[in-house]
């Protein structure tokens, strides 16, 4: 092989500006970073999974349009009258059809921010320009600010995570509602962490044709099956549908969550164990020195702990991988985001951040 660089100048200036998404390696941690469901299937349910992976034809393609999946998940998560959906290789993809479906020159795509990191990143992927709009400093929804934004940049989308991450908390119904009523064109309401929120703007598809309502199943338990869901109108889906690749959802996941439909009772016990200890953490934050932790709707809870870089290293150190978010947006300064794990991981991590907050001091 030659020893001379190649010449990139094919690429986007803006693609070569980026750097790609940076997942952590948590060989040998307690991995607190990517809001993952840190419970595994009952012994029973993985071993019932298994004979049914078994006897998936792998030498065939999965069907282009699984209808008869599509119409059981439908019914499990109660999807009004009218309305349809589209799956995707988990919700990032379905962000990134979303905005491919709309991209075109001068487009633009907005955010409340900080916020999900995907949408901003999906919006250049796109060759589209993206208007992060700051939230008030309680991260709150800043209301006059979007409408101003909204009437300046007319967004082709809007996207609103709910709850946000990563500051965890819940947009109020009003303020989100009256973001729906400006917007020229969609708004997709992402409720990755509906499990653990128990807040759905899914009814109100009916009373908005502009709003689309997005959902995974990865904070269920299920990140490994990458299955996510756009509910929206019919007309909307089938836009969409045109950009979507065939076979984007592979056998093992169409076979796995036909399986796993069955029994969600399993999985939403887990998510309220992950509840029950979100509020154990949230209060136990609370009593540490030099600790500011906020409300959370999700299962993960934002803290401020000051010198964050520092606060992370020695997390690390003891073997814990938590999300450092302070130079994500200066809101985020001094802050940290951790997920709800076990309890037994969760007592490790606050343990370990009390000790590393004594060093700090």
């Amino acid at each position: 092989m030659s020893n001379m660089e190649p010449d990139l100048s094919p690429i986007r200036p803006e693609i070569r500006a980026m750097r790609a998404y940076h997942v952590a390696d948590a060989t040998g941690l307690i991995k607190l970073d990517a809001m993952e469901n840190p419970y595994r299937l009952p012994e029973p349910l993985a071993h019932e999974l298994g004979e049914r992976l078994a006897a998936v034809a792998l030498n065939r393609y999965p069907p282009a349009d699984p209808a008869a999946l599509k119409t059981k998940l439908a019914r499990a998560i109660g999807l009004p009258h009218g309305a349809a959906l589209m799956l995707g290789n988990g919700s990032d993809e379905l962000i990134h059809l979303a905005i491919q479906a709309c991209a075109r020159p001068g487009v633009t795509v907005l955010a409340p921010w900080p916020g999900f990191v995907m949408y901003e990143l999906s919006t250049l992927f796109n060759g589209c320009r993206f208007v992060g709009v700051p939230l008030k400093p309680d991260f709150s929804l800043d209301v006059p600010a979007m409408r101003a934004a909204i009437e300046l940049h007319k967004p082709a989308i809007v996207f609103i995570a709910h709850p946000n991450n990563p500051t965890g908390n819940l947009f109020g119904r009003d303020a989100i509602r009256a973001v729906i009523d400006v917007a020229p064109g969609l708004v997709v309401l992402d409720e990755a962490y509906l499990p653990f929120a128990q807040d759905t703007w899914l009814p109100a598809l009916a009373a908005h044709p502009n709003l689309l309502v997005l959902r995974t199943l990865s904070k269920l338990g299920l990140a490994g099956l990458r299955l996510g869901y756009l509910c929206a109108h019919p007309a909307w889906i089938a836009e969409f549908d045109k950009v979507r690749p065939p076979y984007n959802v592979n056998v093992l996941t169409l076979a796995a969550v036909d399986l796993l439909l069955d029994h969600l009772d399993a999985l939403d016990g887990q998510a309220a164990r992950i509840r029950a200890e979100r509020t154990r953490v949230l209060a136990a934050l609370r009593n540490i020195p030099g600790v500011t932790a906020f409300d959370s709707a999700a299962n993960f809870l934002l803290h401020r702990v000051g010198d964050a870089d520092g606060v992370f290293a020695r997390l690390k150190q003891r073997g814990i991988l938590v999300k450092n978010v302070a130079r994500m947006h200066p809101l985020l300064a001094g802050c940290l985001r951790t997920t709800i794990g076990t309890a037994e991981e969760n007592d490790a991590f606050l343990a370990a951040l009390i000790t590393s907050l004594e060093e700090d001091r």
